[in-house]
């Protein structure tokens, strides 16, 4: 579809990139599948998608050698229907995303909305899904939840380890979150470039790439449940949060 034909409804696609193995939480399995609350921890996400009215359709893009999620969602007959895996996963956050993207550009318009979302981020509930899209709706760029910094900032120095070099002013500054929601042509486009100028490295989240155009995506203020399950400390904190 083309933006001649923004007249129809966009609709909002989730894709939730889960191709890693989450190295630094250790486990014996990818951190996506260990158990959090009682539930695997991917579980969570693709709940609060899938008891969304909003979201047309899930895309779970995990890697091709995944030998878990087969079992994973033969668990999960509440997805049935909803809920689209792709075996074609890359070596990066960012090639899963894109690999992700290509493989549903049958399926989904240009003006369409894509919501990408960290599997390691379970404390998405249906009231920040909604604030997101809801802000989101008329917005000609797309944008992100995200959380205004409060603590003090240090940036060490480079050549003495572990000393402070300066203090950094956290006026206007945000921590980034998921899902970061844009229109799929500009998303795709914004990624596709970024790999043919070999500036992938730049790319620390989707909205980078966005930024990489020279635009600017609107923050939504999140919440600290949204929390990402990066360390072994992150799991006691969003099961805190799970359980509230």
């Amino acid at each position: 579809m083309t933006a001649s034909a923004s007249s129809r409804l966009a609709r909002h696609f989730a894709l939730i990139p889960a191709a890693g193995v989450g190295a630094r939480l250790g486990g014996d399995i990818p951190k996506q599948y260990m158990p959090l609350a009682g539930k695997p921890m991917l579980q969570y996400a693709l709940d609060t998608f899938a008891a969304s009215d909003a979201i047309a359709h899930i895309f779970l893009v995990v890697s091709v050698n995944d030998g878990y999620v087969d079992d994973f969602l033969a668990a999960q007959p509440q997805l049935a229907g909803k809920l689209t895996v792709l075996r074609n996963g890359g070596a990066t956050r960012q090639d899963s995303v894109l690999n992700g993207l290509q493989a549903i550009r049958a399926q989904v318009g240009d003006d369409d909305w894509v919501l990408v979302h960290d599997a390691a981020r379970p404390g998405l509930n249906a009231e920040l899904l909604n604030k997101l899209i809801a802000a989101l709706r008329d917005d000609t760029v797309g944008g992100l939840l995200a959380l205004p910094v409060v603590d003090t900032l240090k940036r060490s120095s480079a050549d003495i380890a572990q000393r402070v070099q300066a203090t950094v002013p956290r006026e206007a500054l945000w921590a980034a979150q998921t899902p970061q929601m844009f229109r799929y042509a500009l998303l795709t486009g914004a990624l596709e470039q970024a790999h043919a100028q070999n500036r992938v490295g730049d790319i620390t989240d989707d909205a980078s790439a966005i930024e990489m155009l020279g635009l600017q995506p609107k923050l939504v203020e999140g919440s600290p449940r949204n929390i990402k399950v990066t360390l072994a400390h992150d799991v006691a904190l969003a099961e805190l949060f799970l359980k509230t």
